[in-house]
């Protein structure tokens, strides 16, 4: 049996219920069963959440080991400590905002079946979940230099607060913007031990400001999903927000996001190969749009996800930029 939903049911069973984002089947079914509700609670069986966190670090972790001349072998264990804390880091953030929502999540179709909403996790339970989160969390961050744990701990009050910000305001989005492009500092003080100096701090600013856009852009096409029950039930989004403007909204948060990213990692690495991994990821952007309809809420959840793969992009770009400048 695997519980999901707040109930149990068969693992083998066949189908989904309507209208719920937890998926019926997945590897993490053949685990305990009692493991389940927390692989849920986590979003485990959604992995595009921890890529999408991850991404922004791994662009600048690949784009300091070209500008530092860092060998690949240091880039690679880094970029596999910043994969295990993503993972575990978007997990918690995952605790968090069920905690904050779990009232919220019981109105909208969609998320009624969490954990938290259902009642298959106790709010005690869910607490003790995101210490042992914590520890794992800690456990990464401890290997890297001790600015990058400070810039690390920095970014604690926006993992806590973002939750709070669809209550507040329309542009919720931006807010988990600032959260989820965190990497790009913490990459940085990773792989280089300090802050940045003198005409690094514009690359690495303008980079950072170029994910946020970038996060803005595809976390209002995930809000499309949410449209019709965030109006029910008063919850705020850049979705609702922009209304008829919706794919003018997110051309411009793209285009700010390419020509921010663009500049910054212009100011650190020059022309290079990374330009042409940076133009795919672009490309990869104009199609999202292009294809964007506030009517089909499913084709929203497909180009939402497919933005792992413009990270992906432009992280092989980088990447190949500092292997030829390792061999140059």
């Amino acid at each position: 049996m695997v519980y999901v939903w707040g109930m149990t049911r068969d693992a083998g069973q066949k189908g989904d219920p309507p209208h719920t984002d937890i998926a019926a089947s997945g590897w993490w079914r053949h685990l305990p069963g009692w493991l389940h509700p927390y692989l849920l609670l986590a979003r485990i069986d959604r992995p595009i959440g921890w890529w999408l966190l991850l991404l922004p670090g791994w662009w600048i972790i690949s784009a300091a080991g070209a500008y530092s001349a860092i060998t690949l072998a240091s880039t690679i264990w880094v970029m596999g400590l910043f994969l295990v804390g993503a993972i575990t880091m978007r997990a918690a953030g995952c605790v968090i905002n069920d905690m904050w929502d779990r009232r919220l999540d019981q109105r909208v179709a969609r998320t009624a079946g969490r954990p938290l909403a259902a009642g298959t996790i106790s709010m005690m339970q869910a607490t003790l979940f995101i210490v042992c989160l914590g520890v794992i969390g800690l456990a990464v961050l401890v290997q890297l230099p001790l600015m990058a744990i400070l810039t690390g701990f920095a970014a604690l009050p926006l993992v806590v607060l973002y939750p709070l910000a669809k209550r507040v305001t329309w542009w919720p989005q931006a807010v988990l913007g600032l959260t989820f492009s965190w990497g790009v500092p913490l990459g940085w003080t990773a792989m280089r031990g300090t802050l940045p100096a003198g005409d690094e701090w514009l690359a690495i600013g303008l980079i950072y400001a170029g994910s946020v856009a970038w996060v803005f852009g595809y976390d209002t096409i995930y809000a499309v999903q949410d449209m019709a029950d965030d109006r029910t039930v008063g919850v705020r989004s850049s979705a609702l927000g922009l209304g008829q403007h919706l794919r003018r909204g997110v051309a411009v948060a793209y285009l700010l996001a390419v020509s921010l990213a663009g500049a910054g990692f212009w100011l650190l690495l020059g022309s290079g190969i990374w330009i042409a991994g940076g133009a795919l990821a672009a490309l990869h952007l104009g199609w999202q749009v292009m294809r964007l309809d506030g009517d089909d809420p499913a084709g929203a959840l497909r180009l939402f996800k497919s933005n792992r793969d413009a990270g992906l992009l432009l992280t092989a770009g980088l990447l190949a930029s500092q292997m030829v400048s390792a061999t140059s």
